[in-house]
């Protein structure tokens, strides 16, 4: 039978939660289901064909060489798709901890009914995390926001249409940050809210830090826009530095300086000039290295050790 959705999931070190997600797809889409999960360098627990005979899901897995992270797992996931499967309608990408529930597909899947609609994401309607992480997370959609004039409030939870499927891996930035691709790609987009799901075993390996490297890639993706939004920010801020210095000559020269009062503000403005051109100068680099160093199309093949058929 023609397989219609095909799920993408990036798998590490959690074969019991992949088992019980692949169970429930298996549960609610039939036969209308093929898995790519995609194992990111499992050493403990690897995944296993057996899983997916065990539920008779039709399905690889792509075992990969090393860990590469989730964001490369799924770029490579949605590579092998667009390279060896031609038969599919729809693509959902989803993590495999049980965040993202099978029954939530159904909404975005309806987005796509839209013939104005290329890809549907999962917007949370809420967060269960502790209220410190939360209360840094909106910290970091302000800053995301104010630094690429865009505003970020999903995840790797999505559901798109093939013609989206093979714009998006032409894109190199999908290695680096797949959300902020998608934000990228100028694809049109329905945000459909769905609740969270529970962790169906353990803990997530994402710590505090793991957190902030994701949420400063994302804003690598828009590094151009950064950079127009810094250079203003610090072009102003030289320019009030120079104002200000002139201002200081000017009072120094008229006698109302007091002594020691100029050296030390004129030291002042032409640190904070310095410090703002340096600014500039560094976010101009990264976005020279951003730019400058894609990764390749079709470098995916380079990263699977095995590919293993159900």
């Amino acid at each position: 039978m023609k397989k219609k959705i095909i799920v993408v999931t990036p798998i590490y070190e959690d074969t019991e939660s992949a088992e019980k997600l692949i169970s429930k797809l298996k549960d609610r889409f039939k036969d209308g289901l093929y898995i790519v999960a995609v194992d990111d360098g499992s050493i403990n627990k690897p995944m296993h064909i057996d899983i997916l005979k065990k539920v008779e899901a039709d399905g690889v897995i792509l075992q990969l060489f090393k860990n590469v992270g989730h964001q490369k797992a799924i770029a490579i996931g949605l590579q092998y798709v667009a390279e060896n499967i031609d038969w599919a309608d729809r693509v959902v990408v989803m993590d495999s901890d049980g965040e993202d529930e099978p029954d939530t597909i159904y909404p975005l899947l309806n987005d796509l009914k839209s013939e104005d609609v290329d890809i549907a994401v999962g917007k949370r309607r809420g967060r269960s995390e502790a209220i410190q992480f939360q209360f840094f997370y909106q910290i970091y959609k302000f800053i995301f926001r104010l630094l690429t004039g865009r505003s970020i409030g999903f995840g790797n939870f999505v559901a798109m249409k093939i013609e989206g499927l093979h714009r998006l891996v032409k894109m190199p930035e999908i290695w680096t940050h797949f959300a902020a691709s998608i934000l990228s790609s100028k694809l049109r987009i329905s945000f459909c809210p769905v609740d969270r799901g529970r962790r169906y075993f353990g803990q997530s390996k994402l710590n505090f830090v793991g957190f902030a490297l994701h949420g400063f890639k994302a804003i690598m993706i828009f590094s151009e826009e950064v950079l127009v939004r810094v250079g203003i920010f610090c072009a102003f801020v030289a320019f009030l530095s120079i104002v200000g210095g002139f201002v200081a000559v000017l009072l120094k020269f008229i006698g109302i300086a007091t002594p020691g009062w100029f050296s030390i503000v004129m030291g002042v403005f032409v640190l904070v000039f310095l410090q703002t051109g340096t600014l500039t100068l560094m976010t101009l680099l990264l976005t020279g290295i951003v730019k400058n160093n894609p990764q390749e199309i079709s470098a995916y093949n380079k990263f699977i050790k095995n590919i293993i058929n159900a």
